[in-house]
Protein backbone atom coordinates (compact mmCIF):
# COMPACT_ATOMS: atom_id res chain seq x y z
CA UNK A 1 0.00 0.00 0.00
CA UNK A 2 1.55 3.74 -0.88
CA UNK A 3 2.30 5.54 2.25
CA UNK A 4 -0.95 8.17 1.58
CA UNK A 5 -3.06 5.09 1.60
CA UNK A 6 -1.54 3.87 5.21
CA UNK A 7 -1.77 7.60 6.52
CA UNK A 8 -5.84 7.47 5.45
CA UNK A 9 -6.14 4.21 7.09
CA UNK A 10 -4.70 4.54 10.50
CA UNK A 11 -7.74 5.07 12.21
CA UNK A 12 -9.54 2.06 11.12
CA UNK A 13 -9.25 -1.03 12.96
CA UNK A 14 -8.05 -3.68 9.99
CA UNK A 15 -9.32 -6.98 9.87
CA UNK A 16 -7.88 -10.19 8.37
CA UNK A 17 -9.51 -11.89 5.61
CA UNK A 18 -10.78 -15.01 7.97
CA UNK A 19 -12.49 -12.21 9.82
CA UNK A 20 -15.15 -11.48 7.12
CA UNK A 21 -15.07 -15.03 5.08
CA UNK A 22 -18.37 -16.23 4.69
CA UNK A 23 -19.71 -19.70 3.39
CA UNK A 24 -23.34 -19.96 2.01
CA UNK A 25 -24.81 -23.05 0.76
CA UNK A 26 -28.07 -23.43 -1.54
CA UNK A 27 -29.78 -26.58 -3.13
CA UNK A 28 -30.08 -26.47 -6.82
CA UNK A 29 -33.73 -26.89 -7.65
CA UNK A 30 -35.78 -27.57 -10.45
CA UNK A 31 -36.65 -23.74 -11.09
CA UNK A 32 -32.55 -23.04 -10.82
CA UNK A 33 -31.98 -25.56 -13.75
CA UNK A 34 -32.09 -25.68 -17.30
CA UNK A 35 -33.54 -28.50 -19.68
CA UNK A 36 -31.17 -30.10 -19.34
CA UNK A 37 -30.76 -30.21 -15.98
CA UNK A 38 -27.81 -28.38 -15.03
CA UNK A 39 -27.65 -25.03 -12.70
CA UNK A 40 -28.25 -21.60 -14.84
CA UNK A 41 -25.59 -19.14 -15.41
CA UNK A 42 -27.48 -16.30 -14.53
CA UNK A 43 -28.99 -17.99 -11.05
CA UNK A 44 -25.48 -19.08 -10.14
CA UNK A 45 -24.47 -15.38 -11.06
CA UNK A 46 -26.71 -14.18 -8.86
CA UNK A 47 -25.92 -16.91 -5.47
CA UNK A 48 -22.38 -15.31 -6.45
CA UNK A 49 -23.00 -11.73 -6.33
CA UNK A 50 -24.66 -12.43 -2.57
CA UNK A 51 -21.63 -14.17 -1.38
CA UNK A 52 -18.60 -11.74 -1.99
CA UNK A 53 -21.42 -8.87 -1.23
CA UNK A 54 -21.57 -10.70 2.33
CA UNK A 55 -18.18 -10.56 2.92
CA UNK A 56 -17.44 -7.11 1.67
CA UNK A 57 -19.91 -6.03 4.11
CA UNK A 58 -18.47 -8.06 6.45
CA UNK A 59 -15.30 -6.33 6.18
CA UNK A 60 -16.23 -3.03 5.23
CA UNK A 61 -19.82 -2.79 8.17
CA UNK A 62 -21.84 -0.80 5.43
CA UNK A 63 -23.75 -1.47 2.53
CA UNK A 64 -21.66 -2.16 -0.69
CA UNK A 65 -22.19 -2.14 -4.39
CA UNK A 66 -20.90 -4.11 -7.10
CA UNK A 67 -18.61 -2.55 -9.25
CA UNK A 68 -16.76 -5.27 -11.35
CA UNK A 69 -16.59 -8.48 -11.78
CA UNK A 70 -13.11 -9.23 -12.84
CA UNK A 71 -13.66 -12.74 -14.23
CA UNK A 72 -16.03 -16.35 -13.82
CA UNK A 73 -14.88 -19.46 -14.86
CA UNK A 74 -17.10 -21.94 -15.33
CA UNK A 75 -15.27 -25.68 -14.73
CA UNK A 76 -17.69 -28.27 -13.77
CA UNK A 77 -21.89 -27.88 -14.34
CA UNK A 78 -23.45 -28.19 -11.30
CA UNK A 79 -26.63 -30.81 -11.52
CA UNK A 80 -30.45 -30.42 -9.98
CA UNK A 81 -30.70 -31.97 -6.38
CA UNK A 82 -26.69 -30.89 -6.07
CA UNK A 83 -25.46 -28.62 -3.30
CA UNK A 84 -23.59 -25.60 -3.58
CA UNK A 85 -21.32 -24.36 -1.36
CA UNK A 86 -20.00 -20.56 -1.84
CA UNK A 87 -16.96 -19.53 -0.02
CA UNK A 88 -16.00 -15.66 -0.12
CA UNK A 89 -13.14 -14.03 0.89
CA UNK A 90 -11.49 -10.33 0.41
CA UNK A 91 -8.41 -10.29 -1.15
CA UNK A 92 -7.43 -6.94 -1.89
CA UNK A 93 -8.92 -3.31 -0.09
CA UNK A 94 -8.20 -0.36 -1.22
CA UNK A 95 -9.27 3.19 0.05
CA UNK A 96 -13.13 2.82 -0.68
CA UNK A 97 -13.09 -0.69 -2.71
CA UNK A 98 -12.40 -4.28 -2.47
CA UNK A 99 -11.79 -7.62 -4.24
CA UNK A 100 -13.60 -10.62 -3.05
CA UNK A 101 -13.02 -14.47 -4.05
CA UNK A 102 -15.72 -16.68 -4.07
CA UNK A 103 -15.08 -20.45 -4.77
CA UNK A 104 -18.16 -22.23 -5.57
CA UNK A 105 -18.33 -26.25 -4.98
CA UNK A 106 -20.83 -28.60 -5.95
CA UNK A 107 -21.45 -31.20 -3.69
CA UNK A 108 -23.49 -34.77 -4.45
CA UNK A 109 -25.27 -35.92 -1.18
CA UNK A 110 -25.71 -39.15 -2.88
CA UNK A 111 -22.05 -39.78 -3.16
CA UNK A 112 -20.97 -37.08 -1.06
CA UNK A 113 -18.25 -36.09 -3.66
CA UNK A 114 -17.51 -31.97 -3.67
CA UNK A 115 -16.01 -30.32 -7.10
CA UNK A 116 -14.67 -26.81 -7.31
CA UNK A 117 -16.91 -25.50 -10.46
CA UNK A 118 -16.52 -21.93 -10.19
CA UNK A 119 -14.24 -19.04 -9.03
CA UNK A 120 -14.75 -15.05 -9.25
CA UNK A 121 -13.39 -12.38 -8.35
CA UNK A 122 -15.60 -9.14 -7.67
CA UNK A 123 -14.95 -5.82 -7.02
CA UNK A 124 -17.40 -4.08 -4.34
CA UNK A 125 -17.19 0.09 -3.37
CA UNK A 126 -18.61 0.62 0.45
CA UNK A 127 -21.48 3.18 0.61
CA UNK A 128 -22.16 5.61 3.35
CA UNK A 129 -25.96 6.60 4.99
CA UNK A 130 -26.00 9.20 1.29
CA UNK A 131 -24.62 5.99 -0.85
CA UNK A 132 -21.74 7.74 -1.30
CA UNK A 133 -18.09 5.57 -1.45
CA UNK A 134 -17.05 5.83 2.28
CA UNK A 135 -13.37 4.51 3.88
CA UNK A 136 -12.78 0.96 4.49
CA UNK A 137 -10.82 -0.79 6.99
CA UNK A 138 -7.28 -2.23 5.87
CA UNK A 139 -6.69 -6.12 5.25
CA UNK A 140 -4.26 -7.66 7.63
CA UNK A 141 -1.92 -9.88 5.67
CA UNK A 142 -1.31 -13.17 7.71
CA UNK A 143 0.25 -15.26 5.75
CA UNK A 144 2.47 -15.24 2.69
CA UNK A 145 -0.70 -17.21 1.04
CA UNK A 146 -2.81 -14.00 1.58
CA UNK A 147 0.25 -12.12 0.82
CA UNK A 148 0.73 -13.46 -2.48
CA UNK A 149 -3.42 -13.59 -3.49
CA UNK A 150 -2.86 -9.38 -2.77
CA UNK A 151 -0.43 -8.96 -5.40
CA UNK A 152 -2.47 -10.66 -7.81
CA UNK A 153 -5.48 -8.65 -7.01
CA UNK A 154 -3.44 -5.76 -7.42
CA UNK A 155 -2.58 -6.49 -10.72
CA UNK A 156 -5.84 -7.31 -11.73
CA UNK A 157 -7.18 -4.09 -10.62
CA UNK A 158 -4.56 -2.18 -12.27
CA UNK A 159 -5.63 -4.14 -15.86
CA UNK A 160 -9.03 -3.50 -14.91
CA UNK A 161 -8.43 0.52 -14.72
CA UNK A 162 -6.47 0.41 -17.61
CA UNK A 163 -9.06 -1.03 -19.64
CA UNK A 164 -11.31 1.70 -18.87
CA UNK A 165 -9.09 4.48 -19.55
CA UNK A 166 -9.32 2.94 -23.22
CA UNK A 167 -12.68 2.92 -22.85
Amino acid sequence: MDKDLNEHKKHLKGKTPGQSEIEMTQLVLPNDTNILGNLLGGQLMHWIDIAGALAASRHSNKVVATVALDSLDFRHPVRLGEMVILKARLTWVGRTSMEVTVDVYAENMKTGNTILTNKAFITFVALDDDGKPTEVPPLILETEEERRVYKEAEKRREYRLKRREKE
